[in-house]
């Protein structure tokens, strides 16, 4: 399954979480969608720990990955700094006039 098969399915559930699904199952949701990551992590880490070479690339992908990740977390925070504080430092104030 490709990266578009897997954007399209994300997509049609959260149309149908949207649109369809009763706010009174929520915490079923909730449980599902745990589950659901803890075998994906599981199966993840059995597809890699299978692989014969593994813990010989693992060697050579470190450095990548973790450039990747930096950046990665970098160019989140560099996005989602500036946007927080536009937009939720406004609702804040208003949750404390409220009080």
């Amino acid at each position: 399954m490709g990266p578009i098969s897997i954007l399209i399915f994300l997509l049609i559930g959260m149309v149908i979480g949207w649109k369809c699904f009763p706010e009174k199952w929520n915490k079923l949701n909730i449980n599902i969608q745990l589950a659901s990551t803890l075998v994906l992590i599981f199966s993840m880490g059995v597809s890699l720990g299978s692989r014969p070479g593994f813990i010989h690339e693992l060697a050579n992908m470190g450095l990548r990955s973790f450039v990747f990740a930096a950046l990665a977390i970098t160019g989140s925070i560099l996005v989602v700094y500036p946007l927080t504080r536009k937009y939720l430092v406004g609702m804040k104030l208003k949750e404390c006039d409220e009080e």
